[in-house]
């Protein structure tokens, strides 16, 4: 897919809001006690997130695994964004493949509020930054 920047800054805020709806069904869910479906929309709130980023650089990753490298050699090796912010993403990825499909798995309000957490503290990092990329 070949974009031009334009394309790539109003996809990157497609993604950006995207993100930001799946974090509001996140808080929904969890003020509901659903904590497990809290988490996956936890997760998906900041795969939108870095998908906006990714984007502005023109790498559109196909696979959740994709996202992780395409973020570490884009950003976090060039020292654009934290290692810890990879670190949460990794975090919230492992945690929404639990829920999602581990039959077994519970998720207690702690992790579901932790998950919630990160997932809100990534996307602000990521808009940060997406906002500096764009000037």
């Amino acid at each position: 897919m070949t974009l031009s920047s334009e394309d790539k800054k109003a996809l990157g805020n497609v993604r950006m809001q995207k993100a930001k709806e799946f974090l509001d069904d996140a808080k929904k869910n969890f003020d509901e006690g659903r904590y497990k479906t809290s988490v996956n929309r936890s997760y998906y709130a900041a795969l939108s997130a870095a998908r906006a980023l990714l984007i502005l650089e023109g790498a559109n990753p196909e696979t959740h695994d994709g996202v992780v490298t395409m973020l570490s050699l884009k950003f976090v090796k060039t020292g654009q964004l934290p290692h810890n912010s990879i670190k949460a993403f990794k975090t919230l990825l492992s945690l929404r493949t639990d829920v999602d499909y581990g039959d077994f798995d519970t998720i207690d309000k702690d992790e579901a509020l932790e998950a919630y957490t990160k997932a809100v503290e990534f996307i602000s990092t990521i808009e940060k930054l997406q906002k500096a990329i764009v000037l």
